[in-house]
C-alpha cells in the first residue's frame, strides 16, 4: 500500500522516536515557561485564571538552608541552656518525641551551648547571635518565625515536604506549582530557576525531585544554573553547528512537529518543540544574565568578596538579584553544610559565616533598588537542632540531633511585616508554647502573597486533585503587613 508522504510519517513514527531521533533532544528541555496554548491542557485541568486576588508579591527567592541550621546558635536566644549545660534535659520537656537512630540509644540527654553571645538589634529588639552581625544589620526588615514544625524527622522528607507539601517523591514543587499557575512575565528564561552552593563538604545529598514537575506539564519544572562555561546543559550549539544552522533545523523540526501532532494529538510535542525554542533564546539571555562584570565595586562591597567566585552562596545572591530585575518568577537556592551532629561550634561558624553577608546584602540590594516591596526572601532549613547534644559534650566540641518540634525562618520583603518575631519556645527551645506554624501554613501563606488561594491551585492527577498545601494550611495572618 502506498503512503502519501505525511501518513508515512505519522505511520512510521512514535512520539517518543520522533522525540528521539531528533538531533535536538535533549536541548534545554527544561528551560520552557508557560508557552504552550492553553487548550492543550486536559480538560480536567484548564489553566488556572490566576492571580485570584490582587497579590503583595511578584517574585520569590528562596535561600534554602539545607541539613537542618540549630536555631539555637543564630536566633532562638536561650540563656537557660547556658545556665543548666550539662544538666539532663528534664523527661516532661522531652516527652514522648521521636526520635532518630543516632540518639535514640542515648543513655542521657545533656544540655549544650556555646559560648556564642547574643545582643538585641534594631528597633524590633530581635535577638540574633555574634554569629550573625551582618543580618543583625537588617532585622527591622526581617519577619522571624520561631514556631516552626514539621512531622518529618529525616533530611530526604523533610526537605521534600517543604519543596513539594509531601514527604514522598513525586509530587510538583513549590517553583513548579508557582510555574503553572502564575506563569512567566520573561519569555526567554524560565519561570522556576535553581542555584547550588556548600559550604561544607560531606552533607545530605539534593535530588533534582525537589525542583522537579512532578505530575505537571514538563516546561514547569526547575533549570539548574551551574558556575562555570556552560550554565545549562545541552543549551550551547553542538561542534560543527552554528546560530543560523540551529534556526534552520528548529524550524524544519517544527514544520514535521505540526504533522505528527495531527496525527497523535499529544500535548508534550508541542511541549518538547517549545522547549527548544527556549533553549534557542536562552542561548543569548542567560550569558548576558550571569554576566557581572559590569557590577560596581559597591556592590562586591555589599556581598562580600566570596560574590566574586561563582558558585558560592554569595554569587548566587547576587546572581538571584539578577534573575529577578529579568522577572523570573521562583529562585531557589540550596545551600549545604548545616547537618552537623558533630564539632557544631566549630562548623557553624564556617556556615553562618558563608551566608551572613550576602543573605543581609540581598535584602538591602533589593530594598535600595525598589524590588523588595514586590519580592519575598525567604530564609531557613527542613527543621531545627535539637536542645540536648549528641556525642561529645565540650563548650566547643558538641553535636545537636533533628528536632522537627520548633525551629525558625525568617521572611522579608512583599506583604511581610518588618521587625516583627512570631511564635515561641520555650525556656528549653525545645517545644513551642504560643503560635504553632506548620509547613503547610507557610506554604499556604506565601501562595497567599502572591495572589493564590492554596485551596484552589489544584491539579487533578490519577482521579485525585492535588494541591501543594494536600489538605491542610492555614493563611498566618499576624504576620501579613
Amino acid at each position: 500500500m502506498h503512503h502519501s508522504h505525511e501518513e508515512e510519517i505519522a505511520f512510521q513514527m512514535s512520539r517518543r522516536d520522533f522525540l528521539s531521533r531528533s538531533s535536538l533532544a535533549g536541548v534545554g528541555l527544561a528551560a520552557l515557561s508557560s508557552l504552550l496554548p492553553s487548550e492543550l491542557f486536559a480538560q480536567d485541568n484548564p489553566r488556572p485564571i490566576l492571580p485570584h486576588f490582587a497579590p503583595k508579591a511578584k517574585r520569590v527567592i528562596y535561600l534554602f538552608q539545607s541539613g537542618g541550621p540549630s536555631q539555637l546558635e543564630l536566633f532562638d536566644y536561650k540563656p537557660k541552656l547556658k545556665q543548666l549545660f550539662g544538666q539532663e534535659l528534664p523527661p516532661s520537656i522531652r516527652g514522648h518525641q521521636r526520635l532518630t537512630g543516632m540518639t535514640s540509644e542515648q543513655k542521657s540527654f545533656p544540655l549544650a551551648m556555646g559560648k556564642f553571645e547574643f545582643h538585641q538589634h534594631g528597633k524590633s529588639k530581635a535577638w540574633v547571635s555574634e554569629l550573625m552581625p551582618h543580618t543583625a544589620k537588617v532585622v527591622d526588615e526581617l519577619c522571624f518565625i520561631k514556631s516552626m514544625h514539621t512531622e518529618a524527622i529525616n533530611h530526604d522528607p523533610a526537605i521534600t515536604f517543604f519543596q513539594t507539601g509531601s514527604q514522598q517523591a513525586g509530587r510538583p514543587s513549590f517553583g513548579s506549582w508557582m510555574s503553572y499557575g502564575l506563569g512567566s512575565e520573561n519569555k526567554n528564561l524560565p519561570a522556576f530557576v535553581v542555584l547550588l552552593s556548600r559550604a561544607l563538604p560531606g552533607d545530605q545529598p539534593l535530588y533534582t525531585k525537589l525542583w522537579g514537575n512532578g505530575f505537571l506539564p514538563s516546561q514547569h519544572q526547575g533549570v539548574i544554573f551551574k558556575s562555570g562555561e556552560n550554565p545549562v546543559y545541552y543549551l550551547n550549539n553542538p561542534a560543527g553547528m552554528n546560530k543560523t544552522s540551529r534556526r534552520n533545523v528548529l524550524d524544519h523540526l517544527a514544520q514535521l512537529h505540526k504533522l505528527q501532532y495531527k496525527s497523535v494529538l499529544d500535548e508534550e510535542i508541542n511541549s518538547r518543540i517549545a522547549q527548544y525554542e527556549m533553549a534557542y533564546r536562552m542561548q543569548s539571555s542567560v550569558p548576558e544574565t550571569l554576566d557581572t562584570s559590569k557590577e560596581r565595586d559597591y556592590t562586591y562591597q555589599l556581598y562580600g568578596e566570596d560574590a566574586k567566585i561563582p558558585g558560592t552562596f554569595a554569587a548566587n545572591c547576587l546572581l538571584a538579584r539578577r534573575l529577578i530585575e529579568k522577572d523570573v518568577r521562583f529562585v531557589q537556592l540550596y545551600h549545604q553544610g548545616w547537618d552537623q551532629h558533630s564539632q557544631l561550634p566549630t562548623k557553624i561558624k564556617t556556615m553562618a559565616k558563608s551566608v551572613d553577608q550576602a543573605s543581609a546584602a540581598l535584602i538591602k540590594d533589593l530594598k535600595q533598588r525598589g524590588l523588595l516591596d514586590e519580592t519575598l526572601v525567604i530564609w531557613g532549613g527542613e527543621f531545627g537542632r535539637t536542645a540536648y547534644s549528641q556525642g561529645a559534650l565540650e563548650v566547643d566540641k558538641y553535636g545537636r540531633d533533628h528536632h522537627p518540634r520548633c525551629f525558625t525562618m525568617f521572611m522579608a520583603g512583599a506583604g511581610i511585616k518588618k521587625g516583627m518575631t512570631y511564635g515561641e519556645t520555650d525556656d528549653f527551645g525545645y517545644n513551642i508554647v504560643s503560635n504553632p506554624v506548620h509547613v503547610h501554613d507557610f506554604q499556604a501563606t506565601v501562595l497567599h502573597l502572591l495572589g493564590i488561594d492554596h485551596e484552589k491551585l489544584i491539579f487533578k492527577h490519577q482521579g485525585r486533585r492535588y494541591r501543594l498545601t494536600d489538605v491542610a494550611g492555614k493563611i498566618i495572618k499576624p504576620i501579613l503587613a
